[in-house]
C-alpha cells in the first residue's frame, strides 16, 4: 500500500514492544540464528525487494531485535535470491549484556519493589537514538537494521540525513520526533483505536500514515489514496497523548520534547484526511538513556474450560478448584513453589463485575 501509493523516499518498520523483545531473547536462546522479527525479512521485504530497489526507496527498521546481525544476514540473502544490490547497515551497541556484572555491582534494584537486580537476567538493551541511523544514511545505506532503539528514531533519523540537522536544534529534533511518534504505531493514528471508531470506515482496506516533512519541521500527515480509515484532529490527537506521559517533558535520547502547545490543523481537500501539524519545541536531551532488561521469573498459564448444563457457575468454580488443588499436589511431589498469583474467571458469569453481578445467573 505504502509502497506503491505512497512516493516515499523512505519507508520505516516499527516492531518492537517490551514484551517483544522478551520473547525474542528466548528465540535467540533456542538458536544464535533467531532473535529479530522473521516476518521482516519473509513477509515485508522478499516479495517487494526488487521494487524498493527500483523506487530507490530506503527501509529503515528495528527488526533487528536482539540479533539486528542475523537480521541483515537473512535480508541480504534475500536480496542475493532477488539479483539487487544492496547496502544493508547495522545499528549496534545496544547490547548491555556485557556490563551485566557491573551493573549488578552498583546496587541497581527493582524501582518498585526494591527487590535486588535479579539472577536469570536474559537481555538488556538501552534504547539508542537517531543519530547512527542518520550516520549510516549518510554512508550510503539503502536498509537501516536497528536493535532496540526509541520508536520515533526511526523517522527521525532519516530527517536529520536529508535535512542536515544540527544536534542543538532542539526544536527540529522535536518536531521530527512528533513525526515519528505520531506515525510510530502505524494505523492507530489513521482511526485504527479511534474512541469515535463508528465514524471511521473501511477498516478491512485501513490506509497506514504517511509524513511529508520540511526542513522547518512542520509537517503533514496523511494517508494513500483509496485507502480506509480516517485521519482527523480527533484521530491524530489521541495518538499525540498516547504512552506520552509528561507532555512537556517527554524524554528521548536526542531531544527532550515539549508537545504542549502543538497545533493539528485539518487539511481539507485530501482523500481520507490530512492535517499539518507544528509547534512541537525541544530541549537538550538529559544524560541518561533508558534500558529494557529481560529475565526468567517463572511460567504464566492460562486455562480455559468449558462448562454446560444445570449449575454451570457452580461447576466451573469446582472445576477451577480442582484443578488448582491437582496441580498443587503436583508441585508439592517435585519440590515446584507454589503459584505467586492465580486468577479464575467464570466468563458468562459476571465474575468481572464484582458486586454489581446478578446473584441468580446460576440456574
Amino acid at each position: 500500500q505504502l509502497l506503491y501509493g505512497g512516493k516515499l523516499d523512505f519507508l520505516v518498520f516499527d516492531y518492537l514492544s517490551e514484551i517483544t523483545m522478551s520473547l525474542l531473547t528466548a528465540a535467540k536462546a533456542r538458536s544464535p540464528l533467531l532473535g529479530y522479527i522473521p516476518d521482516f525479512v519473509s513477509t515485508a521485504m522478499a516479495p517487494y525487494i526488487k521494487d524498493i530497489h527500483r523506487k530507490g526507496v530506503r527501509v529503515i527498521s528495528n527488526a533487528g531485535g536482539i540479533n539486528p546481525h542475523a537480521c541483515a544476514a537473512a535480508l541480504q540473502e534475500v536480496a542475493k535470491k532477488a539479483d539487487v544490490d544492496l547496502k544493508i547497515a547495522v545499528v549496534a551497541g545496544d547490547d548491555l549484556m556485557s556490563e551485566k556484572e557491573n551493573l549488578k555491582g552498583a546496587g541497581i534494584s527493582d524501582l518498585e519493589s526494591g527487590k535486588p537486580f535479579p539472577e536469570s537476567i536474559h537481555s538488556m538493551n538501552v534504547y539508542l537514538g537517531a543519530r547512527p541511523i542518520s550516520r549510516a544514511l549518510d554512508l550510503g545505506a539503502d536498509i537501516v537494521v536497528t536493535g532496540r532503539c526509541v520508536d520515533s528514531g526511526i523517522v527521525l533519523g532519516p530527517l536529520i540525513h536529508s535535512f542536515g540537522w544540527n544536534r542543538d536544534e532542539f526544536d527540529l529534533l522535536a518536531a521530527g520526533s512528533l513525526a515519528g511518534h505520531l506515525i510510530e504505531c502505524g494505523a492507530q493514528c489513521t482511526g485504527g483505536i479511534f474512541t469515535d471508531w463508528h465514524a471511521v470506515p473501511d477498516w478491512h482496506n485501513i490506509g497506514f500514515p504517511i509524513v511529508e516533512c520540511s526542513s522547518e519541521g512542520d509537517f503533514i500527515l496523511s494517508k494513500p489514496p483509496d485507502t480506509g480509515g480516517l485521519i482527523s484532529f480527533g484521530t491524530v490527537a489521541e495518538q499525540l497523548v498516547y504512552e506520552l506521559g509528561n507532555p512537556q517533558r517527554y524524554l528521548l535520547p536526542d531531544v527532550t520534547c515539549d508537545f504542549s502547545e502543538v497545533s493539528i490543523t485539518e487539511i481539507p481537500g485530501f482523500d481520507g484526511g490530512a492535517v499539518k501539524v507544528h509547534g512541537a519545541k525541544g530541549l537538550p536531551p538529559s544524560t541518561f538513556y533508558k534500558v529494557n532488561a529481560t529475565y526468567l521469573d517463572g511460567f504464566r498459564a492460562t486455562a480455559v474450560c468449558p462448562v454446560g448444563g444445570p449449575k454451570a457457575v457452580q461447576k466451573g468454580k469446582r472445576t477451577a478448584e480442582s484443578i488448582l488443588q491437582r496441580t498443587r499436589l503436583i508441585f508439592s511431589q517435585l519440590g515446584y513453589e507454589d503459584y505467586s498469583a492465580v486468577n479464575i474467571q467464570v466468563l458468562g458469569s459476571e465474575d468481572t463485575y464484582g458486586p454489581h453481578a446478578r446473584r441468580s445467573i446460576d440456574g
